[in-house]
């Protein structure tokens, strides 16, 4: 687990440091524009076709939503799911989950926003399924850590 501040230059940027969570063990994928009940029939099929024991949704602004899952994998094995659920959520489109896949393959490691962002609040949890007591335990410490900078 590390700290990751994310910052987006440009040549003219004037970009913000984005607090978030960064390892290569904890499967997270970033679910922008999905409607709750689609990111949530997805995150089940993915979790039990996996086994990834559990997960819990986050929602980080309206119809955008964070699933971190709970079983502690290989970074082979955490690219492999996610560009599985690439391929299966959004078929051929190149949709902004397929960047946030690529993006963190070619960082080496996956990221997801744990503070807010602009006119975006904090992410929150919506739902929860299976255990939470391995990755998602260690997020949330994570989270707790950074809700009191």
């Amino acid at each position: 687990m590390m700290l990751n501040v994310e910052n987006g230059l440009t040549l003219k940027s004037k970009a913000k440091p984005i607090l978030g969570y960064s390892d290569t063990s904890t499967v997270k994928l970033d679910f922008d524009g999905k409607k709750y009940r689609v990111v949530k029939y997805w995150a089940k099929r993915i979790c039990m076709f996996f086994k990834l024991q559990g997960f819990r949704i986050l929602k980080s602004s309206p119809n955008n939503y964070h699933v971190v899952f709970n079983r502690s994998v290989s970074w082979t094995e955490n690219l492999h799911i996610m560009n599985w659920a690439v391929l299966m959520v959004e078929g051929k489109q190149l949709r902004p989950l397929t960047r946030y896949v690529v993006m963190q393959a070619i960082k080496e490691s996956s990221c997801l926003r744990i503070g807010k962002k602009k006119e975006k609040p904090v992410p929150r949890t919506v739902f929860e399924f299976g255990e939470q007591s391995n990755e998602i335990k260690n997020y949330l410490i994570f989270w707790r850590m950074c809700r009191k900078f």
